[in-house]
């Protein structure tokens, strides 16, 4: 039977740098992955990216950290090609890519949906492509997605709805890359207590976010907290890897599908 412990594996985290992917970075280091390969956007998260290496290196698994714009196919093939060769192998991939917009639909621009489409969507769809190539046989494949996809609700439609392709991504992939071992995933997130969200939400949004949850009384900011979602995705690329082609929304009971 295949070993699905992280013990001894290692990872590739888009977005690894800071918020949710860095920590979840460190937590892979921390619960036995020998190595880990982290991918930031640009220079403005280099430093982060940098102190997240220190991190993981300071558990004594290999870190090593990569910059690329992942709207570009190529540069997903060469995130997965250089995060290989540093690492020998990638067991886990995991893409934490995203961009928020709210606004109402008949304001969206072209160059705004363009945009979107491209961080939400396409990203994902190469980033799901180079893992059916690279990934080791028994490996597992995680993509955020959000909550809002079990949403009915106004201003996400570009959000929410370049997200939604991502559902389909996941299941198309399980079942091709299934006869590998591989399982492949998809977790939204309620709102996050992140600095991606404020920007986006109005004070009476965030007010309401806040309220929103089932469980919002019994956290620790009313939303949804990056603490609360790694063991989730941890377990899914771990004892977890029965399920396979799966959307699983994680929030507290903020919405439902």
């Amino acid at each position: 039977m295949a070993d699905h412990s992280i013990n001894g594996k290692t990872a590739l985290i888009a977005g690894g740098a800071k918020n949710l992917g860095g920590l979840l970075a460190r937590d892979l280091a921390a619960h036995g992955a020998r190595g880990v390969a982290i991918h930031y956007n640009s220079a403005a998260t280099k430093a982060a990216a940098d102190e997240t290496v220190a991190a993981i290196k300071a558990t004594g698994a290999a870190a090593h950290a990569f910059s690329g714009d992942l709207t570009s196919a190529a540069n997903v093939e060469k995130l997965f090609a250089d995060a290989k060769a540093a690492l020998g192998s990638i067991d886990i991939a995991v893409n934490t890519v995203g961009k928020v917009l709210k606004k109402p639909f008949v304001e969206i621009t072209e160059a705004e949906y363009d945009e979107m489409s491209a961080v939400n969507s396409k990203s994902a769809f190469f980033f799901l492509r180079e893992a059916g190539r690279h990934v080791s046989d028994n490996g597992k494949v995680c993509t955020l997605v959000t909550s809002l996809l079990g949403a009915f609700t106004p201003f996400y439609a570009a959000y929410a709805g370049t997200k939604a392709p991502v559902e389909h991504f996941t299941r198309a992939a399980a079942k091709e890359f299934g006869a590998r071992g591989i399982s492949v995933t998809a977790i939204g997130p309620g709102p996050m207590d992140t600095p991606f969200f404020y920007p986006a939400e109005g004070a009476d949004a965030v007010a309401y976010h806040k309220t929103a949850s089932a469980l919002s009384a019994f956290s620790r900011t009313g939303l949804t907290d990056i603490e609360d979602i790694v063991p989730y995705i941890r377990f899914l690329v771990s004892d977890g890897w029965w399920m396979t082609g799966q959307t699983i929304l994680v929030n507290g009971g903020y919405t439902t599908k």
